[in-house]
């Protein structure tokens, strides 16, 4: 059986973003699976010694222009939010305890959490957001919260992000392990697509 394909991603990255509404198709036209993994970019920016592009001048001001392109090219829906980057603890541990849970509604909270920022401008950081996003695709806002305040949740994730930073060798989102094979950024989403199809090169 064809092994899944990894899919990193942090709710503040936009890039990380767009290549969540292209990988699943590619993975279904290869008959692939994907496992999503939240993780903190801040983390992976600690110990590259670096930061969101949109802290730098020249680099900040080509990635915006780049975002909206990608966005443009693959009919993508997206609005830059005003407010960026946010520090999404509260949407990252519900989503990795769900998904920890094996709850069939962890993907659909991710795509929601996504859209609720890089389309209609939600602070996506406010647990109450949060819990109101989850309330719409039918999770108990009560239980989001009991997970964010959940001290063994708060474990279980950083762990979790320390083992994709520092065994995972992941640095930046999106990121995509396929059959072994590291892919960095949403435009490798086309190079995914290419080396299933061809077999690697």
């Amino acid at each position: 059986m064809a092994q899944p394909i990894d899919f990193y991603f942090d709710f503040s990255s936009p890039y990380a973003y767009l290549a969540s509404v292209m990988i699943e198709p590619v993975a279904e036209k290869h008959g692939r699976q994907v496992n999503w993994h939240s993780f903190m970019l801040g983390v992976a920016f600690k110990g590259e010694n670096t930061g969101p592009l949109t802290v730098y001048p020249k680099k900040g001001e080509y990635s915006r222009l780049d975002f909206d392109r990608t966005a443009r090219k693959y009919g993508i829906p997206f609005n830059m939010p005003e407010e960026f980057p946010k520090i999404t603890l509260a949407a990252s541990r519900a989503f990795f305890w769900l998904s920890s849970q094996g709850n069939e509604k962890a993907v659909p909270f991710a795509k929601a959490v996504f859209a609720a920022y890089f389309v209609d401008g939600q602070d996506v950081s406010d647990p109450q957001i949060v819990k109101q996003i989850g309330a719409r695709i039918g999770l108990d806002p009560e239980e989001l919260q009991t997970v964010f305040s959940s001290d063994d949740v708060k474990a279980a994730y950083k762990a979790s992000v320390e083992d994709i930073v520092e065994n995972k060798k992941v640095f930046g989102a999106p990121y995509m392990i396929v059959d072994g094979e590291p892919f960095w950024g949403a435009d490798r989403v086309v190079q995914v697509d290419e080396w299933l199809q061809t077999g690697g090169w």
